[in-house]
């Protein structure tokens, strides 16, 4: 079969080879990949890869093989998954706690959008507790996991200011309903909470909207600058300010991943893709989502997705 891997060539960041079809474990299904979703901390990595990294955590496709443990769902089966690696390929051993069942209704290209961004918005909303009624600023918002956190808190009841670079980029985010300024400082506070992904210079002034007891959730730091906060204006700043460093993982991710595709399906979530390319332009795209030229998701196809 045919695999992407890294060169480490930050201009061509992936390259075909040939390989043999993975081997899946116990309790993993093998999966015909049909589209697959590139994030941007995986351009991170290939920018000094490490041996062995096999890149690929999004995955749509059907099931070839069910898992030996009689787990997961049967052969023929279209799924949406979240390997630990791998899945930038024709085929991929996903496990079966990471897997969701597609309905006919949702194709594989929308699908190979929702695991990474849409699970991480999911896990950090539930950060924040009950939402309706309460103001929470957005920083990077118009990447894939803004889009989810604005849909989605905005439909559960909350005021969200989502903070974007431009205009163009927060259209979306607006129809939403979400106040969409281009400046933390722009945004008026307080809030409850603070969703945080820029890092660098963004971070201080978040934390400075925070009404007292606030919370500010850390999820990443898109701007790749490191923050720097002075002890004597965060002592100036809300009481009781908590920061709270968030990162997503923790298996099983089967429930979450149904639970996006329910949401899907019923109209409630709508994935932004702003490319969709075959899996011969991955190296491309790659360059093109870490240098922020694609707003939302980017999908890449190995065929015809169903």
């Amino acid at each position: 079969m045919q695999r992407l891997i890294p060169t480490g060539d930050a201009a061509r960041p992936v390259a075909f080879t040939d390989a043999a079809e993975p081997v899946p474990g116990t309790g993993e299904a093998l999966v015909k990949v049909e589209a697959f979703a590139p994030n941007r901390g995986e351009t991170f990595l290939l920018e000094n890869p490490q041996p062995g990294l096999l890149p690929g955590k999004d995955v749509a496709g059907f099931v070839v093989q069910a898992a030996a443990d009689g787990s997961g769902p049967g052969v023929g089966t279209r799924v949406v998954g979240h390997p630990a690696q791998g899945g930038w390929a024709e085929y991929a051993a996903v496990p079966t706690h990471s897997i969701a069942v597609l309905p006919d209704g949702i194709d594989s290209v929308r699908a190979a959008a929702l695991p990474l961004a849409g699970i991480t918005a999911l896990r950090l909303l539930r950060t924040a507790g009950a939402l309706a009624g309460r103001r929470l600023l957005l920083t990077g918002a118009s990447g894939g996991v803004g889009h989810f956190v604005t849909e989605l808190a905005v439909g559960a009841g909350a005021e969200v200011t989502a903070v974007t670079a431009t205009p163009e980029r927060g259209a979306r985010l607006s129809g939403f309903g979400a106040r969409v300024v281009h400046e933390v400082s722009d945004a008026q506070g307080p809030f409850d909470v603070a969703f945080e992904s820029a890092g660098g210079a963004q971070l201080p002034p978040a934390l400075a909207k925070l009404r007292p007891g606030g919370l500010l959730v850390w999820f990443g730091q898109a701007s790749r600058s490191p923050v720097t906060l002075d002890f004597f204006e965060v002592l100036g700043g809300p009481e009781r300010a908590t920061i709270q460093h968030f990162h997503y993982a923790g298996a099983p991710y089967g429930a979450d991943l149904a639970t996006l595709v329910d949401l899907v399906a019923r109209g409630r979530l709508h994935p932004e893709i702003g490319r969709i390319a075959p899996w011969t332009e991955t190296a491309a795209t790659l360059v093109d989502l870490r240098e922020r030229r694609i707003r939302g998701k980017a999908v890449l196809t190995t065929g015809e997705a169903r």
